[in-house]
C-alpha cells in the first residue's frame, strides 16, 4: 500500500531527483558541476537507510585502483548534518569506500538539501542503475518507488529510460515463490526462465526441473504449456476456440500482481462483459492482508475511482 505521507512530503518530482542521481554518471568521464567542493573522507557518513547493503570486496578494490590512477572523477551527492562540517552521503557510497581503500584524504562532493524521503528515493534510484543488479533486485527497487512514493510504471519507465513492458515484466517476477526468486538472485535461473514460470501454479517444481536439466527458455515455455497453465493456453471460448489475452488485460494483471505481491489472473469472456478475477495467495498472512484491503472499499463506492 502507498504510504501517502511520504508521497505528499516530497518537494520535488522524480525527474528532478533523477537529475541529481545523473550527476554521478560513470567513473569514466563527465564534467564536474560548478558547486563541487572537496571534503575530507572522515567528515562523510553513509546513509543509514541505504538500500544497498553488500559492497563486493573485489569490486571496491578494482574501483580503488582506478581512483589511484585518475582520482574520483564524478562527485558524491551529500547533504549537511547538524554537526559542524559533517555530511551524509546520499549517493556515491561505493566510491567513498573505494577512495578510503585508495588512501585518499578528501573527495569531491555536491551538496543538496533533501528531505529524508527524498534521500531514500535517490538512494533507491541510484541502486536501480547499478550495472550488476539482478532482475529481482531491480524489481524490488521498482516496487519500493511505487509503494513508498506513489510512482506509476509509466513514470518509472520514462524517468529511468526503461520500456513500460520492461518494468511490468520485472514486477511480475515478484509474484513468483520466494525460492524461485532466490534462484534468480543466485544466478542459477535467468530472468527469461523466471518469466516463463510466472503463469504456472507449480513454478517452484518446474524451476527445479529447469535447473536440473539445464533447459532453455523456449524449452521452459513448452514445459509450462504442457503442465496445463491457463494463461499459456489462453481462455477457452465458444466451441472450444482459444482466445489469447490482449495486451491491456496482461498489463492489468501485471499491475495488480505487482501491487498485491500475489499472482493475479483475469479471464474475460470474449464478446461479453463478464469474466473471472483469480488471486493466488501464498500464505494465510497474504489472505489476511487481501481481506483487509478489500474491506476498506465502501459498499457504495464508485469502482471507477479505484
Amino acid at each position: 500500500m502507498t504510504q501517502k505521507g511520504e508521497k505528499r512530503g516530497l518537494g520535488r518530482g522524480l525527474s528532478s531527483l533523477m537529475a541529481d542521481v545523473n550527476l554521478l554518471g560513470s567513473e569514466g568521464g563527465g564534467s564536474a558541476p560548478r558547486s563541487e567542493i572537496m571534503v575530507p573522507v572522515e567528515n562523510l557518513e553513509p546513509n543509514p537507510h541505504q538500500p544497498r547493503i553488500d559492497f563486493g570486496r573485489e569490486e571496491l578494490l578494482s574501483l580503488a585502483d582506478s581512483i589511484r590512477q585518475k582520482g574520483v572523477i564524478q562527485p558524491l551527492i551529500v547533504r549537511s548534518k547538524a554537526e559542524g562540517g559533517k555530511f551524509e552521503i546520499i549517493a556515491g557510497e561505493r566510491r567513498w569506500r573505494a577512495a578510503q581503500l585508495a588512501q585518499l584524504h578528501e573527495v569531491p562532493v555536491v551538496i543538496r538539501e533533501l528531505s529524508d524521503s527524498e534521500v531514500l528515493e535517490v538512494a533507491i534510484i541510484e541502486n536501480i542503475q547499478r550495472e550488476d543488479l539482478n532482475a529481482i533486485e531491480e524489481a524490488l527497487g521498482f516496487r519500493q518507488l511505487m509503494s513508498r512514493f506513489g510512482h506509476t510504471q509509466e513514470k518509472l519507465a520514462e524517468a529511468l529510460s526503461r520500456s513500460r513492458s520492461h518494468v511490468a515484466n520485472l514486477l511480475r517476477l515478484l509474484t513468483l515463490p520466494d525460492e524461485v526468486q532466490s534462484m534468480v538472485r543466485a544466478g542459477t535461473l535467468t530472468a527469461g526462465h523466471a518469466r516463463a514460470l510466472i503463469s504456472s501454479p507449480n513454478a517452484l517444481d518446474l524451476a527445479k526441473l529447469v535447473v536440473g536439466k539445464g533447459l532453455s527458455v523456449r524449452d521452459t515455455e513448452d514445459l509450462v504449456r504442457k503442465s496445463g497453465s491457463p494463461r499459456q493456453k489462453g481462455t477457452s471460448g465458444p466451441r472450444g476456440r482459444s482466445f489469447q489475452k490482449d495486451a491491456d488485460t496482461l498489463a492489468i494483471e501485471a499491475d495488480l500482481s505487482a501491487n498485491l505481491r500475489m499472482l493475479v489472473r483475469i479471464d474475460h469472456e470474449p464478446g461479453g462483459d463478464k469474466g473471472h478475477l483469480t488471486i493466488r495467495y501464498n500464505s494465510l498472512d497474504d489472505l489476511d492482508m487481501l481481506c483487509r484491503v478489500l474491506s476498506l472499499i465502501p459498499r457504495d463506492a464508485d469502482m471507477s475511482e479505484f
